[in-house]
């Protein structure tokens, strides 16, 4: 359950904008490919073709929504005459007990999209939630609280979002959107010879159009000055404890945005913020999140005629 203080800050955060249709499609057919490749046999042989269907989706537990026009969309796509009005909106916090979405239609239809349109919209939900809990714990420093590509294949486009509706930040969103240069790049590059750091860094560098984004991930602090050197616009400090975020912080000294990684949970992440980091990523805003309990309570109701 998701802390008052939590729901109260999120009530005032902006909107975290809108998802392209195509790839959410693309995610949704995949899905119905798979869970119901011939069709939903239960219902064709339990439900009358003309039964009708009203269904409310209804949360067990507060928390963040993100994706409703997911939910929306899912429940659409089986069958366009399926009606969804959106009671609560992406990244808008709710209580426990608060109708989300009202849907009506064909029963049949509702049934089949029911678990594929759950599923999605428990998991966004839960990253949403997370999300804004570790936003609240970092509230009050520069800090901002990214995600990392630790998320499930095919979904990144969701679970991004929902790190947005949580008020988080999005890190790169794949490897051809920037460079980051973590520890095993260096090692190949500088067989163990660190004096070579800077200018096989520049000689990157020197590759790059001038918008592309240049990030290199250190776990010593020797390290620090050289990669500086090359001009680097994100130093990561990777498992460095509290004092030594302390000491890169003023090392950097504003030459390059510092980002902090590793190590990073609830129980340590305001402490890692108060050392003046300007990103902390976390790889559990995606990848170790359970679902949010989020349910369909359905009602069936046969149209007049039908005995």
């Amino acid at each position: 359950m998701t802390d008052p203080a939590v729901i109260d800050q999120v009530r005032t955060r902006p909107a975290p904008g809108t998802l392209p249709a195509a790839p959410v499609r693309d995610i949704l057919e995949r899905a119905f490919a798979e869970d119901a490749p011939a069709g939903d046999i239960t219902s064709q042989v339990l439900i009358p073709a003309d039964a009708r269907a009203t269904a409310v989706l209804n949360a067990r537990v507060s928390g963040i929504f993100s994706g409703a026009t997911v939910f929306r969309d899912a429940m659409q796509l089986v069958d366009p005459a399926t009606d969804v009005e959106l009671l609560v909106q992406d990244g808008e916090a709710f209580d426990a007990g608060t109708h989300l979405a009202r849907v009506s239609g064909p029963a049949r239809s509702v049934l089949l999209a029911e678990r594929v349109a759950l599923n999605l919209v428990q998991r966004m939900s839960a990253i949403a939630t997370t999300t804004a809990g570790f936003v609240r714990l970092t509230e009050g420093t520069r800090a901002r609280i990214a995600d990392t590509r630790k998320t499930t294949p095919g979904l990144r486009i969701l679970e991004r979002f929902a790190v947005r509706c949580g008020g988080g930040a999005n890190h790169r969103y794949s490897l051809s959107d920037a460079v980051l240069a973590k520890d095993n790049h260096l090692a190949v590059i500088t067989g163990g010879d660190s004096a070579k750091l800077t200018d096989l860094l520049l000689a990157a560098k020197a590759q790059l159009g001038h918008t592309t984004h240049f990030e290199v991930e250190v776990d010593r602090m020797d390290q620090i000055e050289p990669v500086l050197a090359a001009g680097v616009d994100t130093i990561m400090l990777d498992n460095f404890s509290l004092d030594e975020l302390k000491a890169g912080v003023a090392l950097v000294a504003g030459r390059a945005q510092v980002e902090a990684s590793g190590n990073v949970n609830a129980g340590t992440v305001a402490a890692i913020a108060a050392t003046g980091v300007d990103v902390i990523s976390v790889g559990a805003l995606t990848h170790t999140v359970a679902a949010l309990d989020l349910g369909l309570d359905v009602e069936l109701s046969m149209d007049p005629g039908i005995g």
